[in-house]
């Protein structure tokens, strides 16, 4: 990730294309940059010694090219604390994008509940870090919002809860609700264990996808789907996410089905190659999810 000003920054958007690289993630904010990007390790030095001329500075993001929920309870403020939005912050710090969810019937242990649709919204994340409360016996009920949900999920809480271990891929204690940032050393350190053990659950992940790769890349996709105008003159912030398996298109699906499913990726339709449906946050977006080559290698073999 390059961090610094707008200044001589086509300069590096030209050097990242000359060594073969991709732009991951570009936002902007006044006059200062943030720049995801993916280069050949043979030329990050190169890579490096330009953003330090231009006056940025780079440093590695593990969980680049992901998106990532932080879930709450409710968004109400006794259950949306401070920690919450640090937790996304960090994470962001790390590369991933993120969004903060609160559920509808959060509130209480008795009538804490998650529904199906709301399964589905994080479902379209990479991954979902939940945060509870600072009750053990409140957390260990809770920590039944959990189930079923198949994307990794981290369940972080204040006290260490016993017997949900098969509820989610870690958990994580020491961060509950508190009405101050967290500023100190400890609670910096705490932050971050979270984050690293996201990029350790996520690290299998990438590694099934690597066993069966997909049929194109994500990136690879982003890149010719940003000449479509639609997506160019779309006003969101980052108009395309790219997820590990995949990628989320910031425009409505009604509108824009016939052209994402149509339009061509190394001579095939993207809709052969890849499952295309609308998001289920009121057709807001597209999300994309590439195939893996055995499934279009399986799918193609059916239809001959």
């Amino acid at each position: 990730m390059y961090d610094g000003g707008v200044y001589r920054s086509e300069e590096l958007f030209e050097m990242i294309e000359d060594v073969g690289g991709v732009v991951l993630q570009k936002n902007r904010s006044s006059q200062m940059l943030m720049v995801t990007m993916s280069i050949p390790g043979e030329d990050r030095e190169a890579v490096s010694r330009l953003c330090t001329e231009i006056g940025g500075v780079v440093k590695d993001v593990p969980l680049a090219g992901t998106e990532i929920a932080v879930v709450g309870p409710t968004l109400g403020r006794h259950h949306m604390p401070h920690p919450i939005c640090d937790i996304a912050e960090e994470l962001r710090r790390y590369g991933s994008v993120t969004v903060v969810m609160g559920l509808a019937r959060g509130r209480g242990k008795a009538t804490s509940q998650i529904s199906a649709v709301e399964k589905g919204i994080i479902e379209e994340y990479d991954a979902a870090v939940f945060v509870l409360g600072n009750f053990k016996s409140c957390v260990e009920k809770k920590a039944e919002l959990l189930e079923g949900i198949r994307v990794p999920t981290v369940l972080v809480s204040g006290p260490m809860p016993e017997g949900v271990d098969d509820k989610c891929e870690a958990v994580i204690s020491g961060v509950g609700r508190k009405a101050s940032r967290m500023r100190t050393p400890p609670e910096r350190a705490k932050l971050e264990e979270i984050a690293d053990t996201l990029e350790r659950v996520l690290r299998d992940k990438k590694r099934s996808l690597e066993e069966d790769p997909l049929f194109v890349h994500p990136a690879e996709v982003k890149q010719i789907l940003e000449s479509y105008e639609p997506i160019d003159m779309c006003l969101r912030p980052s108009p395309m996410v790219l997820h590990l398996d995949g990628l989320r298109v910031k425009i409505p699906y009604s509108e824009h089905r016939d052209y994402l499913e149509n339009v061509e990726v190394f001579g095939r339709r993207l809709g052969e190659v890849a499952d295309i449906f609308p998001s289920k946050i009121d057709d807001s977006s597209v999300i994309i999810r590439i195939k893996t080559r055995s499934q279009v290698a399986d799918e193609d073999a059916a239809r001959r």
